[in-house]
C-alpha cells in the first residue's frame, strides 16, 4: 500500500515538475546531435534550443495554476514561479536568438553555445522553484558554471579568457558565502527546508546565529544581481565577455537571481524583516548612487551598460524594501521592463561593426542618426526609457517601486532613487547627443539583421507603448505577488 502511495506521489512530483524535466532531457539530446553533426550545424542546434524553450514556456504557463509542492516539499511551483520563469525563459531565447549573426561574424559558430545557454536557463529554473536550501544551491551552481563557460567563451581572446577568470574566482568566492550563510542556518534551525526554517525564524527572530548566516546568503545573492558593494566583477565580465554574452549576462540571470531573493527574503526570513531590511535599503542606496556616479566617465558602451544595470537592481531594491505586495509587484514589473529595455539596447550594440571588428565606444556611435535614422531613434527611446522619462516604460517601472517605498513611507529612499535617476540622465543622454549632434564617423560595416531587427522593433513598440496597456504586465507581476505574500 506504502509503495503505491509512494509511486503516485512521485508522478505527481514529475508531472509538476515537468517543465525542468523537459529541458533536462532536451538539453541532452541536442548535446548529443552537437557532438555528432558538429559546429557546422549550431544554427540548427540553437534554433531547436529555442524552440526547447518555447516548448517548456508552454509546459510552464499550462502547469498548475495553484501552490504545489513537490519531492518532500523541496521544490514550490506557484504563480510566483511561472511568471519568472517565463520571463527568464524569453530572456534565454532572445538571447540565442541575437547571438546569431555575431557569433558567425567572429567565426565563434560552436554548437556548446546554446546549450550552455540552455543548461544555464535550467538552473535559474530551479532557482526560482527552490523551497529548500540545498536545491537553492544546487541550482545557483547550475547556472553559474554554464555563466563561467559562456563568459570565456572567446577562448582566444585575451579579454574573455580574463572575464572568465575573474567570473570565476569572485563567483567562487560568493557561492562559498551563500554555502557558509546556509550551513548556519542549517545549524540554528535544525533543517534546511524554507517552511522549517519560517517556523524557526517565526519562533526567535533576533537568533544571531541565524541572523549571520542569513547576512551570508544575502550576500552570495547580492553578487549574482552585481549590487553594491559585491559588484567588483560587472564592469570587467561586461566589457570582456563577447556581447552576446554580456546581453545573456544583463537580463535573464538578474532576473532568476532577483527572484530567488525575493523568494528567500519573502519566504523563510519573512518574519525577520527587521534584520534583513537593514541590509536591502543600504545595498539599495549604494547599489542607485555607485551605478549612476561611476558611470558618467565611461567611453565603452558595455561598461556602461555594466553600471547602468547595478543602478537599476538598485533601483528594483526598493522594492524589497516596502516589504510589501505592492512591493513585489513593483519588483516583478519593474524586471520585465528591464529586460525590454536591456534586449534592445544591446541589439544596437550587437550591430557596431567596422572592418571586421565589433566597436565598444560610445563615440563610435557619432552621427549615427544620418547613417541609421532608424536604430538612432529606437535607440534614443531606449535611452529615454533608461532614464525613466515618460509617458516610457521605464518611468512606469520607477513609479511603481518608487510608489511602493512612499507608502511603507520610506521618503528618502524614494528620494535618493529619484536624485540617482538625475545623474543617471547624463551618460544616457550622452549617447543621444553623440548619435545626433556630433560629427558622423565612419559608417557601421553591414544593416542590421532580420531577426534582430525584429527584436529591436519589439522591445521598442514595448517600451514607447506599455503605458497604453500595462495591465496585462501588471496584473501578473500582481498575482505572482499574491502567491509570495498571501
Amino acid at each position: 500500500m506504502s509503495g503505491g502511495v509512494d509511486m503516485i506521489q512521485f508522478q505527481a512530483d514529475v508531472a509538476a515538475t515537468m517543465p525542468e524535466i523537459a529541458l533536462a532531457v532536451g538539453a541532452m539530446a541536442l548535446l548529443l546531435i552537437g557532438v555528432f553533426a558538429g559546429d557546422r550545424r549550431h544554427a540548427l542546434v540553437t534554433w531547436a534550443c529555442v524552440a526547447l524553450l518555447c516548448f517548456v514556456g508552454y509546459l510552464v504557463a499550462t502547469g498548475p495554476a495553484e501552490k504545489v509542492l513537490a519531492f518532500s516539499g523541496t521544490m514550490v511551483i506557484d504563480p510566483f514561479a511561472r511568471f519568472l520563469k517565463l520571463l527568464v525563459l524569453g530572456g534565454s531565447a532572445i538571447a540565442m536568438l541575437m547571438s546569431l549573426d555575431y557569433l558567425r561574424d567572429e567565426k565563434l559558430t560552436r554548437f556548446e553555445y546554446p546549450l550552455l545557454v540552455t543548461l544555464a536557463t535550467l538552473g535559474m529554473m530551479v532557482m526560482i522553484s527552490a523551497n529548500d536550501l540545498i536545491v537553492l544551491y544546487v541550482g545557483l551552481e547550475l547556472q553559474s558554471l554554464a555563466l563561467y563557460v559562456l563568459a570565456s567563451f572567446a577562448r582566444d581572446n585575451t579579454r574573455s579568457t580574463e572575464a572568465g577568470l575573474k567570473y570565476f574566482v569572485l563567483g567562487a568566492l560568493s557561492s562559498g558565502m551563500l554555502l557558509y550563510g546556509a550551513s548556519l542556518i542549517y545549524g540554528f534551525t535544525g533543517t534546511t527546508a524554507f517552511d522549517g526554517i519560517a517556523t524557526a525564524v517565526a519562533a526567535d527572530s533576533t537568533q544571531v546565529g541565524t541572523t549571520i548566516g542569513l547576512v551570508f546568503v544575502l550576500a552570495g545573492l547580492a553578487f549574482k544581481v552585481s549590487a553594491v558593494p559585491f559588484h567588483m566583477w560587472t564592469p570587467d565580465v561586461y566589457e570582456g565577455a563577447p556581447t552576446p554574452v554580456t546581453a545573456f549576462f544583463a537580463a535573464a540571470p538578474k532576473i532568476a537571481a532577483m527572484a530567488l531573493l525575493l523568494r528567500v527574503v519573502f519566504g523563510p526570513f519573512a518574519a525577520a524583516e527587521q534584520a534583513w531590511m537593514q541590509i536591502i535599503i543600504p545595498v539599495s542606496i549604494a547599489s542607485m548612487l555607485l551605478g549612476a556616479i561611476a558611470a558618467i566617465g565611461q567611453d565603452n558602451i558595455k561598461r556602461l551598460m555594466a553600471y547602468s544595470s547595478i543602478s537599476h537592481m538598485g533601483y528594483a531594491l526598493i522594492g524589497f524594501a516596502a516589504g510589501s505586495q505592492a512591493g513585489v509587484q513593483g519588483v516583478l514589473t519593474y524586471l520585465v521592463i528591464y529586460l525590454a529595455m536591456t534586449v534592445g539596447t544591446f541589439v544596437c550594440i550587437l550591430q557596431m561593426r567596422r572592418d571586421g571588428k565589433p566597436l565598444e565606444s560610445i563615440s563610435d556611435l557619432a552621427g549615427l542618426s544620418q547613417r541609421d535614422p532608424t536604430t538612432a531613434y529606437l535607440l534614443a527611446i531606449l535611452m529615454f526609457s533608461l532614464i525613466g522619462i515618460p509617458p516610457l516604460a521605464g518611468f512606469m517601472g520607477k513609479w511603481y517601486v518608487f510608489l511602493a517605498a512612499v507608502e511603507a513611507q520610506l521618503y528618502v529612499l524614494a528620494a535618493i532613487g529619484f536624485i540617482s535617476s538625475v545623474i543617471g540622465a547624463f551618460y544616457y543622454l550622452r549617447v543621444v547627443k553623440v548619435m545626433f549632434f556630433d560629427e558622423p564617423a565612419a559608417p557601421f560595416e553591414k544593416p542590421i539583421g532580420t531577426v534582430n531587427a525584429a527584436l529591436l522593433a519589439a522591445s521598442s513598440a514595448f517600451v514607447l507603448f506599455f503605458i497604453v496597456s500595462p495591465l496585462a504586465v501588471t496584473d501578473a507581476a500582481g498575482a505572482a505577488a499574491r502567491a509570495l505574500i498571501p
